[in-house]
């Protein structure tokens, strides 16, 4: 015989209850049964029926209610366990080592303040530790990250600055702004931040600016041309050495907000208050636009074209069996918008994720260089890190970043460690793989640093 999970006691209150449901339900003589069965007579009377009454349903309720309660623990339980285990030493010390699966944590390293108006973008220089942060105030500052100094105020523009990028020839890095003042200007870094040249043409306020890397062997990142979007419709691509304009791509149907060129220089991807992105083949004689990704409901304020790196955990998502070549291009784009979403999406167009968790616009989007991860600032003051092998999973939330709107993301470029060749003229290394060409090819080690702008006129250092 098995034991009886109730005490007496319980299993009495439990059959009481029973049948005050069934009499209150009116099934009377189901009612009746039930308490012939278990001899109840007089002692049950109308007066402990209504005593009883409810009390199953009020059980049961709460039984659901508890369960739900406790799957909400037992989850956040998991999530809490998870990050103790990555915070033993050895884990600690293991994620230190492993720049690819760096997230950025508070408090932030460093707190930059000195412009008098909201800031709206930020740059790394390549090479050294300075960062250039714009500013409504009409400025630009260039910082030190690493000690978190200002080093000099450069001004020129005679409205607000919208967005800056380092870049340019090999060896002969510039830094390159935009602004509402309808203007570019190019700065050089070697000489005081000295104006050397200022290309006009646009009709309306310039939004964004980036150079487009050469994608050249032995230097890839070296550039003479660069790419600015504005409210004009357009975007223009600029020789920086002469200062003229070399093409200009018109589709969008409103002011484009935001430009991404592709690692090898072929594509740019654009977006803006037309609400869609386009990705254009810059590498045709009479660029195009190859691609329009309609879908968000808002202005499309930010797009960024995913790394190579990427690619394994973002072909899933697009119901690929094996990833594209990580040395091909615009194989996977992100784009953040006013609607608060972030959208994922393959070469052929099709949306294969939407991102949702952000309370406001989402202004800033990068891909982690290790490519597992992708990261995005919004005016609800949020840094949010979305894991990519767990299709798009928004595994950490940095909250209250900044006391007010972020408006710009970057990510520190990587250091180049250029091959070095031996005595015979051959890469050291090439014997260890057999491949002198894998061996040629620059290695790039992550530095884990990124910043963040806002309206709260801080640029926030967030380093490992």
């Amino acid at each position: 015989m098995t034991t009886p999970i109730l005490t007496s006691r319980q299993a009495e209150e439990l059959h009481k209850a029973i049948i005050a449901y069934l009499s209150s339900n009116n099934l009377p003589s189901a009612a009746e049964a039930l308490r012939q069965e278990l001899e109840l007579g007089d002692t049950f009377d109308a007066t402990t029926s209504k005593k009883y009454e409810g009390l199953l349903e009020k059980k049961w309720t709460s039984v659901v209610r508890l369960q739900k309660k406790i799957m909400d623990l037992e989850s956040r339980n998991a999530t809490l366990q998870s990050e103790i285990d990555n915070a033993t030493p050895t884990s600690l010390s293991r994620r230190n080592q492993d720049p690819t699966s760096w997230l950025p944590r508070s408090p932030p390293r460093h707190t930059l303040q000195s412009h008098r108006e909201p800031i709206t973008c930020v740059a790394f220089h390549p090479v050294f530790s300075s960062l250039a942060s714009g500013s409504e105030d009409y400025t630009i500052k260039i910082w030190d990250w690493e000690l978190g100094e200002l080093e000099r105020t450069i001004k020129g523009h005679t409205k607000a600055v919208l967005d800056v990028d380092f870049g340019g020839p090999r060896g002969g890095t510039l830094l390159a702004s935009c602004s509402s003042d309808l203007t570019i200007k190019l700065w050089d870094p070697s000489d005081e931040y000295k104006n050397i040249r200022t290309l006009p043409g646009h009709d309306h306020s310039v939004s964004a600016v980036r150079f487009i890397p050469s994608g050249a062997a032995g230097a890839p990142s070296s550039s003479n041309l660069l790419v600015s979007a504005s409210r004009d419709k357009t975007l223009r691509i600029w020789d920086v050495s002469t200062g003229y304009c070399v093409k200009t791509l018109r589709g969008h149907a409103d002011w484009v907000r935001d430009v991404c060129p592709s690692v090898d220089g072929r594509y740019l991807l654009s977006t803006g208050n037309d609400q869609t992105a386009r990705l254009w083949d810059v590498s045709l004689s009479n660029p195009e636009s190859k691609l329009t990704l309609v879908g968000h409901e808002h202005v499309v304020e930010c797009c960024t074209l995913a790394p190579g790196s990427a690619y394994k955990h973002l072909a899933p998502l697009a119901g690929l069996k094996k990833p594209p070549l990580a040395s091909s291009s615009a194989e996977f784009m992100a784009t953040g918008s006013r609607d608060k979403s972030i959208r994922l999406w393959d070469a052929r167009g099709n949306c294969i994720k939407t991102l949702v968790g952000h309370d406001n616009w989402v202004r800033a989007l990068l891909f982690h260089p290790g490519g597992k991860y992708l990261l995005s600032v919004s005016d609800d003051k949020t840094l949010r890190c979305w894991d990519l092998s767990q299709e798009g999973k928004c595994v950490k939330t940095l909250s209250d970043v900044h006391g007010h709107f972020i408006s710009c993301l970057r990510w520190a470029p990587g250091i180049v460690r250029e091959p070095v060749a031996n005595g015979n003229g051959e890469s050291n290394g090439a014997s260890k793989n057999g491949s002198s060409k894998a061996a040629a090819t620059p290695e790039v080690q992550i530095r884990c640093v990124i910043a963040t702008g806002s309206v709260d006129l801080a640029v926030r250092i967030f380093a490992n």
